[in-house]
């Protein structure tokens, strides 16, 4: 592509924006802080799916491996969401946007996808009382080791 890669960008507002995609669209949802500040994730209105980055996210040696256990699940993701994610705050701003949308399946960009309504409520309602980030830091935190 020749000419000035800045004249490609589109700035997307804060609260998202639908992006004409053939003859469809996309939504670019706001998630903002998690975990980066001007995040964006992406929603696709006909399969249904949101594309959540870093939100869901696992560790686990076969994504493809579909999910049977939430409960066991909750490992492979409580830590990174406990260190990466912005504050619980934040989280409850998402859920509550989540809720609203018509969704058959969350899928993270690492790790195991959520499909149905039942693995979508057992995550938002897991994610939407999680403490992290600056919910976890205090003194103890802030103290120079000697």
């Amino acid at each position: 592509m020749k000419g000035n890669w800045l004249d490609r960008l589109v700035e997307l507002p804060d609260h998202g924006q639908i992006i004409p995609l053939g003859q469809s669209h996309i939504v670019a949802v706001p998630a903002h802080f998690l975990h980066s500040v001007g995040n964006f994730q992406f929603y696709d209105p006909i399969a249904k799916i949101l594309f959540s980055g870093d939100m869901g996210a696992s560790m686990v040696e076969d994504a493809a491996k579909p999910l049977e256990n939430f409960a066991a699940h909750i490992p492979k993701m409580k830590s990174f969401h406990q260190r990466y994610m912005c504050n619980n705050k934040v989280i409850r701003l998402w859920v509550k946007m989540v809720r609203s949308m018509e969704i058959e399946m969350i899928v993270p960009q690492h790790g195991t996808p959520f499909i149905g309504k039942e693995q979508i409520n057992q995550f938002l309602d897991w994610i939407e009382t999680l403490q992290c980030g600056t919910d976890l830091m205090d003194e103890t935190v802030f103290t120079c080791p000697e």
